[in-house]
């Protein structure tokens, strides 16, 4: 039985419409919402798993919109392989392949971007699939870019975001601190968009076929 690990709400309700009856959880985009929902659905009977969402570009090769379905995770200065049957489910064979790298820290700075491309070759990062693929059942990662690797992040990226939905009072109060940042949040948002547009068009393209 398949389980779904995604990060944030908007994400779960993209890959619910493909895969209604999957046991899903959600990571709420922390490192312990990750493991608990590992725990989770290893403990509902999964016995594979998939890392789904969005992933921040590490690479200048890979812009927003970019679907990615990874051959290997790099995790605790490891790669570990993703499992090729699993991925071709999910439409390998027509998305971006590459290395995800896993971080238990948002990687905000485009200068981190470089310099973690730079030593892993990654395509990109997000905060779920090391704890999949660490999980020790056969995984596959589905994850579309939703960030500039050349652009940092808004301040307000951190505190935005609570119980895997936009968190309003954090929002603004990164905004009262840091005025200057409406125009990248701006930008981060048309991102966001269009990598919500690929990921849907891709999997209506690919449906899994499970």
């Amino acid at each position: 039985m398949l389980g779904i690990l995604a990060g944030l709400k908007q994400e779960a309700r993209l890959i619910r419409r493909f895969l209604p009856n999957a046991p899903l959880a959600l990571s709420n985009a922390t490192p312990e919402g990750a493991r608990g929902g590992v725990e989770r659905l290893l403990a509902a009977g999964a016995t594979e798993l998939l890392s789904f969402g969005c992933a921040g570009s590490l690479s200048p090769d890979a812009p927003p919109g970019t679907v990615i379905v990874a051959d290997h995770v790099r995790y605790e200065g490891r790669d570990i392989p993703c499992d090729p049957d699993l991925s071709q489910v999910f439409g390998s064979a027509y998305a971006r392949r590459g290395g995800i790298l896993h971080s238990d820290v948002l990687v905000e700075l485009a200068l981190e971007k470089a310099w973690y491309f730079s030593e892993t070759k990654c395509l990109a990062v997000d905060m779920e699939s090391g704890v999949v693929a660490a999980a020790g059942v056969p995984f596959a990662v589905l994850r579309v870019v939703c960030d500039d690797a050349g652009r940092d992040l808004p301040p307000a990226v951190k505190t935005s975001v609570r119980d895997g939905a936009v968190y309003v009072p954090g929002l603004i109060g990164s905004l009262l601190r840091h005025p200057l940042q409406i125009g990248g949040l701006m930008r981060l948002g048309k991102e966001a968009a269009l990598a919500q547009r690929a990921m849907g068009s891709f999997l209506q393209a690919n449906p899994p076929q499970r």
